[in-house]
C-alpha cells in the first residue's frame, strides 16, 4: 500500500519510514500516480528530458535514485535519459551546454553549480518554497546553496560530507583517546600515526570534493579567506600564511602521492590498509563493511577540528540540481525536482545512500539512518557546519568560478611540494582570484 499523505511521512515516524523504505517498485509507482494529481507543475505532454548527474560512489543510492526516475516517468508519461559522469567531467558538460544552448535539460552537479552562469537557470523559488514548507524549511547553508538575490537558480538536492574517516586502533596507538577537537591536537595525531607507520592522506590534486573540502577548511580555520563580504581579494594574508604552514606540517606526514591524488585514490588507499585516516564521504565505511568488515569494525568518523575561534567551518560536497532556462519541457522539470525530494522517496534514497548523502531540508534529520549506526551520526549534522566556497561572502559567478579553477586547492599543493614558497603561492592565488573578481 502506497502513502498518499506527503507530510504522513514526517509525522509518523520511524515506522512510516520503515514503510517507505520497503516500497516496491508499484507501490512507488502508486504513489507516483497519486502525487501527480496533486501537484502544482504538470509536465508537458510527450516530455523528452536529457540530465547530467555525477557517478555515484554507493551503488545502493544510484539504485534508489533510478527507482525515483522510473516511478515518476511511468506517472507522467515523460522520459528522463540519465548520464553519468565523474565529479570532475560534470562542471565542462554543464558549461558547453549554458554556452550553446543544447544537449542537456537538466543538470545534478557539484558545489555552486548554478552560479557559474546564473542567467541560464530556471527560477526554481516555486519549487524551493514548496519544498520549505513540506520539510520544515531548509537550513541557512541550503539557503545560501540555492539562492543568489532572492531568487533560487538551483536546488540544493543534498551534499556528500567531507569529514574525517580513521582507524581508531590507530588513533589510540597515536596516544589520543579520543579524536582531538582542537587543531594542535589533530596536527599531533597526524604526525604520531605516521611515526607508528599508520600514515594519514588528503588529497592535495584536483579532487573537486576531497581536496577543496579539507584545504577551504583549513584555511578558514587559521581566519583565512578568498574573499571579504564585499568580494574583495583577501587571500594574501598572514592568516593563509598560518594556513599554508600547518598544511605542510600535515602533507609532510603524510602517506606519499597525495599531491597528485583525485577524489577515489584516498577511498582505494584506506581499503587496502595503507592509510589510516583522511577525509572523505562515508563511501569508504560503506565499502569496508562489505568487503572489509575488519576494518569498517575498526572506523569511525569525526568533524574537523574548530578553528583558532573555537567554530568549525566545514566545505562539504554539495549537490545542486538547475534547469537550464532554454529547456522545452520546464514543468516536467521542476515537477521532478519536487518529487525527488518529497518524503516518501526521499527518505529511502538517504537510507540506501546509507550516509553518504546528507540534507539540506530540516525535517530529515529525523531519519532513523543517522541513529541506527552511531558512526553514521556525524554526517547527520553537516549542513549546520557548512560554507558555501565564497566564505565570507555571498555565492557569486566569481566563487563559484574559483572553486572550479582549483584556486585555493593549488595554493597549497604549489607550497607543499615546493613549487612555491609561501609568499610566491599566496601571491599567485592572489593574481588568478583578481583575474576572477575584476
Amino acid at each position: 500500500m502506497f502513502l498518499t499523505d506527503r507530510r504522513s511521512v514526517l509525522k509518523g515516524g520511524a515506522t512510516l519510514l520503515a514503510a517507505a523504505a520497503a516500497m516496491s517498485s508499484e507501490e512507488l509507482l502508486g504513489y507516483a500516480r497519486a502525487w501527480a494529481q496533486t501537484a502544482q507543475w504538470k509536465p508537458e505532454a510527450g516530455a523528452k528530458i536529457n540530465m547530467l548527474r555525477w557517478k555515484r560512489f554507493v551503488e545502493a543510492e544510484d539504485t534508489a535514485f533510478l527507482k525515483i526516475v522510473d516511478a515518476f516517468q511511468k506517472a507522467n508519461n515523460v522520459t528522463i535519459n540519465v548520464s553519468n559522469e565523474a565529479y570532475d567531467d560534470v562542471q565542462p558538460k554543464a558549461s558547453v551546454a549554458a554556452n550553446t544552448g543544447q544537449g542537456l535539460d537538466m543538470v545534478w552537479g557539484l558545489y555552486s553549480l548554478p552560479f557559474l552562469f546564473p542567467s541560464k537557470c530556471t527560477d526554481m523559488t516555486d519549487v524551493a518554497d514548496h519544498l520549505a514548507k513540506v520539510n520544515g524549511g531548509w537550513t541557512p547553508s541550503g539557503e545560501a546553496y540555492g539562492k543568489l538575490n532572492g531568487k533560487w537558480i538551483g536546488i540544493p538536492v543534498a551534499a556528500t560530507g567531507g569529514l574525517v574517516n580513521y582507524r581508531i586502533s590507530a588513533m589510540e596507538k597515536a596516544g589520543h583517546k579520543t579524536f582531538p577537537k582542537d587543531l594542535a591536537g589533530f596536527a599531533d595525531l597526524v604526525k604520531a600515526m605516521n611515526k607508528n607507520g599508520a600514515p594519514a592522506g588528503m588529497a592535495l590534486g584536483h579532487a573537486s570534493g576531497d581536496a577543496n573540502g579539507w584545504l577551504h577548511w583549513a584555511l578558514w580555520a587559521h581566519g583565512g579567506n578568498l574573499i571579504d563580504k564585499d568580494n574583495k581579494v583577501i587571500i594574501n594574508s598572514p592568516e593563509t600564511a598560518k594556513a599554508l604552514e600547518y598544511v605542510k606540517g600535515l602533507y609532510e606526514n603524510f602517506v606519499p602521492g597525495t599531491a597528485s591524488w583525485n577524489d577515489s585514490n584516498n577511498n582505494k588507499a584506506f581499503l587496502a590498509d595503507q592509510l589510516f585516516l583522511t577525509v572523505n564521504g562515508i563511501s569508504v565505511y560503506v565499502a569496508a563493511k562489505k568487503d572489509a568488515p575488519k576494518i569498517a569494525e575498526d572506523m569511525n568518523h569525526a568533524h574537523l577540528p574548530a578553528g583558532l575561534d573555537g567554530k568549525t567551518r566545514e566545505l562539504h560536497l554539495g549537490f545542486p540540481i538547475l534547469v537550464y532556462n532554454f529547456t522545452k519541457y520546464p514543468q516536467t522539470c521542476k515537477a521532478f525536482t519536487a518529487f525527488m525530494l518529497e518524503p516518501a522517496q526521499f527518505n529511502p534514497w538517504i537510507e540506501a545512500a546509507q550516509g553518504y548523502l546528507s540534507h539540506f531540508l530540516k525535517a530529515y534529520d529525523a531519519n532513523p539512518i543517522w541513529t541506527a549506526d552511531p558512526k553514521n551520526t556525524p554526517y547527520r549534522d553537516v549542513a549546520a557546519t557548512a560554507m558555501t566556497p565564497a566564505g565570507l561572502a555571498q555565492m557569486s559567478e566569481g566563487a563559484a568560478a574559483a572553486i572550479a579553477d582549483f584556486v585555493v586547492v593549488d595554493m597549497f599543493a604549489n607550497y607543499c611540494t615546493g613549487r612555491e614558497d609561501l609568499k610566491t603561492a599566496m601571491a599567485t592565488a592572489e593574481r588568478s582570484t583578481k583575474r576572477i573578481f575584476r
